[in-house]
């Protein structure tokens, strides 16, 4: 079995149906030393059947592809056991949000930026040595609740105590905990990290929000059956339905 390292190239895929966009992200990578490009794919059903074999950890992925597109693609990606990081390349602006909600690591538009490339997949290796530091650990007991983390930040391992975390955001299957103005990301699914904290003290707003109860100042009806959690720093999180019923508990309501 190989052994993982932080300091190993990603296993790279590029997936898109313009040949001339295949070579110039080729050329670009080229010039990153910690990529190495294992496979091209010019639509996305053989872009799946690849990536079964080579197993990479990034995968560019253009939108607009026939019969299955990029966002299938991701998708399809999404449901394996070991995901790759993915990162869409494309020439539209629209898909954005879409991207996004699918956990996508970034969105560049075509003709691609070097310096953009090289923020985007920083984003990725800044993912990798999370999955190093901190693999997944199993749940513990019922009560036995989380009190700290140690999380990478740069060169070192950060002691995050659990109390403190103010929100947690799910990246795919990272963890972004908010602490004050800084953010620290782990690997972990957002269900164990859920089983893992205190119920009485974070509360879990939507299937990509977990919030500290104190740190929700009140709850809002927009009158369209839609509820958000107004936070103390001012922003707002919407509630999905399916944890609503929990946070009005919460709520004394």
């Amino acid at each position: 079995m190989t052994v993982e390292s932080d300091a190993a190239p990603l296993r790279t895929m590029i997936v898109d149906d313009e040949p001339l966009a295949v070579e110039r992200l080729q050329l670009l990578c080229a010039r990153l030393p910690r990529i190495s490009l294992v496979g091209t794919a010019s639509d996305g059903e053989s872009a799946l059947r690849l990536a079964e074999q080579l197993k990479p950890e990034l995968v560019f992925l253009d939108i607009n592809m026939p019969r299955l597109d990029g966002m299938g693609v991701a998708r399809a990606l999404g449901k394996t056991g070991q995901s790759p990081a993915i990162i869409f390349v494309t020439a539209y602006q629209a898909f954005a949000v879409e991207a996004f909600d699918l956990a996508a690591i970034d969105y560049l538009l075509k003709p691609v930026a070097t310096d953009r490339l090289e923020r985007a997949v920083a984003r990725v290796l800044e993912r990798r040595s999370a999955v190093l530091a901190n693999p997944p650990v199993a749940t513990p007991a019922q009560g036995d609740w989380v009190r700290e983390f140690w999380v990478p930040h740069r060169s070192e391992l950060k002691r995050i105590d659990a109390d403190l975390i103010e929100r947690i955001d799910a990246e795919r299957d990272y963890m972004r905990l908010h602490v004050g103005t800084r953010s620290y990301l782990m690997h972990e699914t957002i269900k164990t990290l859920e089983e893992r904290l205190d119920p009485s003290r974070f509360v879990r707003l939507h299937r990509s929000h977990i919030v500290r109860n104190d740190y929700i100042t009140s709850l809002r009806h927009n009158g369209g059956g839609v509820w958000f959690a107004c936070l103390a720093d001012g922003s707002e999180l919407r509630v999905g339905r399916t944890y609503l019923a929990r946070v009005k508990e919460m709520a004394g309501r």
